[in-house]
C-alpha cells in the first residue's frame, strides 16, 4: 500500500504545483483592470480640466446682464438692441469688432449662436424663456488664470454601477428649476435609472439630451457639505438591453460652481438622494 500512498501523494503534489501559479494570475489581472479604470477615469478628468481652461469658458466669464426692450448700452463696447423677435447690436465709434472672424460694426445678431469679439472680451446674447440676457467672457479673467483644479473623491468602481432601465412610454415631460428665480425649463424624461448601493434601492431620473447620452440633474447627502450646494451633473450612455450603466466617478460641478454668470438648471425633486455619493468632483474652492 505503500507505494500507492506515495504515488497519490505524488500526484495531489503535482495539482497543487498547478494550482499555485493561478491565485497571482487572477490577483494580476484584477490589479490590472483596476489600474486601466483608474486611467480611464484620469483621462476623463484631464480632458474636463482642458475644457475649463478654455479661454472663452466658464472660468472667463465676467458678466450676465439682463436686456430690457429697446436700446441697452454695454460699457464702452456699443450697444444692444431687443426689437419685437429681433436683436441688433451697433460698435462704438473707434471700436473694433468681429463676429465668426468678419469685422462688425451693426447688424442683427442670432440668440444662443453669434459671438461678438473686442480684443480681450467676447459676448453674446443667450435666452431663457422669453427673456435675452448678454453673456460675456473676459480672457484675460483673474479665475482663469489662477484656476488650479478640482478636488476629487478617490476613484472606486463600488461607484460604477449598472442600474435597470425603466422605460415611460410615452416619455415624461418635466419642469426643471434653475438658478433664475421663477424660470423653469422644459425637458423630457425617456425614463428611470434603477440601481442599489449597499442593499438599498435608489433611482435616479435623467432629461434626454440628444440622441447618444443621458444627462443627470442630481442632489445627494453630500451636497453642501463635500460638494457643490445645487447638485452635481453626470451623463450616461442610453441604456442597452435594459441596463444603463451610471459612473459617479464622473459626476462634476455644474457652471454654477465656478462663476456667478451661468444659469444652471438645479435638480429636479426625484433627484435627491438620500445617501452620500462619495464619488466625482468635490465643491470648488469657496463658491
Amino acid at each position: 500500500m505503500k507505494p500507492v500512498k506515495s504515488a497519490l501523494s505524488s500526484v495531489m503534489c503535482s495539482m497543487a504545483l498547478l494550482l499555485i501559479p493561478l491565485f497571482p494570475a487572477v490577483a494580476q489581472q484584477s490589479s490590472s483592470d483596476s489600474a486601466s479604470y483608474e486611467a480611464e477615469i484620469q483621462a476623463w478628468h484631464d480632458k474636463r480640466i482642458t475644457n475649463l481652461r478654455q479661454p472663452v469658458g466658464w472660468l472667463s466669464l465676467v458678466a450676465l446682464d439682463w436686456l430690457k426692450d429697446g436700446k441697452n448700452a454695454l460699457d464702452s463696447i456699443g450697444t444692444v438692441t431687443v426689437g419685437k423677435g429681433t436683436l441688433s447690436f451697433e460698435v462704438l465709434p473707434g471700436v473694433k469688432a468681429t463676429v465668426r472672424g468678419n469685422p462688425f460694426s451693426t447688424g442683427v445678431l442670432r440668440a444662443d449662436a453669434d459671438r461678438v469679439e473686442v480684443g480681450s472680451r467676447v459676448f453674446t446674447i443667450i435666452k431663457r424663456g422669453e427673456r435675452f440676457a448678454v453673456r460675456m467672457w473676459d480672457t484675460n479673467a483673474e479665475a482663469l488664470k489662477k484656476f488650479k483644479g478640482i478636488e476629487r473623491f478617490p476613484v472606486s468602481t463600488q461607484w460604477r454601477v449598472e442600474a435597470r432601465w425603466e422605460p415611460y412610454i410615452p416619455a415624461k415631460p418635466i419642469k426643471v428649476p434653475s438658478v433664475i428665480p421663477g424660470y423653469m425649463e422644459d425637458h423630457t424624461v425617456p425614463g428611470m435609472a434603477v440601481f442599489s448601493i449597499d442593499g438599498k434601492e435608489y433611482r435616479l431620473e435623467p432629461v434626454e439630451s440628444g440622441p447618444t447620452r443621458l444627462f443627470y440633474i442630481f442632489a445627494d447627502a453630500t451636497s453642501g457639505k463635500e460638494t457643490y450646494g445645487a447638485g452635481r451633473f453626470l451623463y450616461s450612455d442610453p441604456p442597452k438591453d435594459g441596463k444603463v450603466v451610471i459612473d459617479f466617478n464622473k459626476a462634476h460641478n455644474p457652471p454654477c460652481a465656478f462663476t456667478d454668470y451661468a444659469t444652471c438648471p438645479l435638480p429636479p425633486e426625484s433627484n435627491h438622494l438620500p445617501l452620500r455619493i462619495e464619488a466625482g468632483e468635490k465643491a470648488f474652492a469657496d463658491h
